[in-house]
């Protein structure tokens, strides 16, 4: 089961190899950089981790300044109660302070999109692929083309001289042969989510309820949130709804609820587990096209045979 899961999970990554120029020299470096797909689980993290290390949020409690916990409120019972049974009492019960995040919409605006606009439709074959993310030089088969060259014009014995005229005459030639990588467009959606902020006290709202609102200044966009190097843009409504019950006056127990709204502008790529086509598609270019001719089949007598009876045609 390990096994299967590993696999898994390497299957979904996007490795690519791209150059980078450092600020200090001039040389360009090649650094690799492991491209993991998103979905709505990445999404979801995403602001998972923003409200979790960012804002990082502590309130006054019984036991002290405390770190106030987060809950995603569209887990399974079970599995909240066996995650982290310090959220709750002897009997079950959550204890106050916390925060809840849950997801509640999953919008795709044609308006609102990113770099492509165009809806580009993917490759038709079997392996797809839409827009192009990198592009680097195939070594191997490239020195195989040049190598062959020299070997052609110079001889075996004299291949390490003559490289430097035959990478200029493969410059010129064209045989270079490169790796294109490409993905799946990406698809711009606008998620929302409700996130609740409950306490027992009015002071422990306070502390929460502040750096929310001074987070973003007098913007209603914080800093960006990220996940697997992939950046989304959040916005938070301005509107902070008040759900207490301290209007009523009977014996009920007394709780501080805020419901603050927080639509995320993502995107998704690929398919996810349903997607048959390849994650990320590779393609080399052709540098050379050759018609053979068949001697045998016409009938023609070989003219060009060497001294050893190899013909070259």
């Amino acid at each position: 089961m390990t096994v299967k899961k590993n696999q898994k999970e390497l299957q979904n990554k996007f490795p690519i190899r791209f150059a980078y120029m450092d600020d200090n020299t001039t040389e360009g470096k090649v650094q690799e950089v492991v491209m993991m797909p998103s979905t709505l689980e990445t999404i979801d993290y995403a602001l998972y981790d923003f409200i979790n290390e960012k804002l990082n949020l502590f309130t006054t409690t019984n036991e002290g300044f405390e770190k106030v916990p987060i809950i995603w409120a569209s887990a399974e019972r079970a599995f909240q109660i066996k995650n982290n049974k310090d959220v709750r009492d002897s009997e079950e019960t959550l204890i106050l302070p916390l925060i809840t995040v849950e997801r509640k919409s999953v919008i795709k605006e044609p308006n609102k999109r990113g770099l492509p606009w165009a809806n580009v439709m993917p490759i038709n074959d079997s392996k797809g692929g839409t827009i192009t993310v990198a592009r680097r030089l195939n070594q191997k088969k490239t020195s195989e083309f040049q190598n062959n060259l020299a070997d052609r014009r110079f001889g075996p014995g004299n291949v390490r001289s003559s490289m430097h005229a035959t990478n200029k005459r493969n410059m010129v030639a064209g045989k270079n042969v490169y790796e294109t990588i490409t993905i799946p467009l990406p698809t711009w959606v606008t998620v929302g989510y409700e996130i609740s902020l409950r306490t027992e006290y009015q002071q422990q709202m306070n502390d929460l309820i502040q750096p929310w609102v001074t987070i973003a200044g007098n913007s209603t966009m914080p800093p960006r949130i990220e996940r697997d190097n992939h950046k989304f843009e959040v916005f938070l409504e301005g509107n902070y709804a008040n759900n207490s019950n301290t209007s009523n006056l009977d014996m009920t127990q007394r709780n501080y609820e805020t419901v603050i709204t927080a639509n995320v502008l993502g995107y998704l790529i690929g398919d996810g587990p349903n997607q048959e086509r390849p994650k990320i598609v590779k393609r080399q270019n052709a540098v050379e096209f050759r018609f053979a001719r068949e001697h045998v089949v016409v009938g023609d007598i070989p003219e060009n045979i060497d001294s050893r009876g190899f013909y070259r045609e």
